[in-house]
């Protein structure tokens, strides 16, 4: 979906928005998928009611939007050679990060993790922007067969990733580069102030749509 409107509070990739829809008491979080000056585009999946209607809706309808929301990624601690790694729903705001990183002249590999063949999207996207572009697939029918820590390039000097907690886990664990990981949580309001989003890390509590959704792989910590 691509949203026309005031985009100048979105200044880092890994930022989302969070959409009123008609009906619904809570609001929709949904990550940038990229930002022109006028516009922006998102991608979702089509995972509940809130989601099927905005599935329906028609060219011209208006949103209410909060925009600029959440910590994005520091493109700044990447390296020359960084690697950035999707699972599923977790690919979109990964597109803004690797235009950002090609403007900065460094070397970027793209891990794009699915289920299977069917579910693969923005793969010859993230090639326009001139990436190395690795595709895996659990069941082997596209790509690499197993997860995308089986992609990981010898030579990443940083990873970025996003995707279900499982996989950002794994990706920590068969790592020594550090990174960043952004996390997908059930919000309340977007902006920090219901706490409801609250996850423990080594600094203290923080919360996910105001402190993260981005957080440092030093940081993080993994309940057993």
């Amino acid at each position: 979906m691509v949203l026309s409107g005031d985009t100048s509070e979105i200044t880092k990739p890994g930022q989302f928005i969070n959409i009123a829809l008609p009906g619904f008491y809570l609001r929709r979080p949904i990550s940038v998928c990229d930002r022109e000056e006028n516009s922006l585009t998102i991608i979702y999946k089509t995972v509940g009611h809130g989601t099927a209607i905005m599935a329906e809706m028609k060219p011209g309808e208006k949103l209410n939007a909060l925009t600029g929301l959440g910590n994005g990624y520091d493109t700044g601690a990447s390296g020359e050679t960084p690697v950035l790694i999707g699972g599923g729903v977790g690919v979109p705001p990964l597109y803004l990060l690797a235009k950002e990183l090609r403007k900065e002249n460094k070397k970027v590999s793209v891990i794009l993790g699915f289920n299977t063949k069917n579910e693969i999207f923005y793969e010859e996207e993230f090639r326009a922007l001139g990436c190395e572009v690795f595709v895996t697939t659990v069941d082997g029918s596209c790509g690499i067969k197993g997860f995308v820590t089986a992609a990981i390039p010898n030579n990443a000097s940083y990873f970025y990733s996003c995707g279900p907690e499982p996989m950002l886990r794994a990706i920590c664990d068969s790592t020594e580069i550090s990174g960043q990981l952004s996390f997908e949580e059930r919000m309340g309001c977007g902006f920090g102030a219901c706490v409801g989003c609250t996850r423990k890390t080594k600094s203290g509590y923080k919360r996910v749509c105001k402190d993260g959704p981005v957080f440092f792989k030093e940081e993080v910590l993994w309940e057993s």
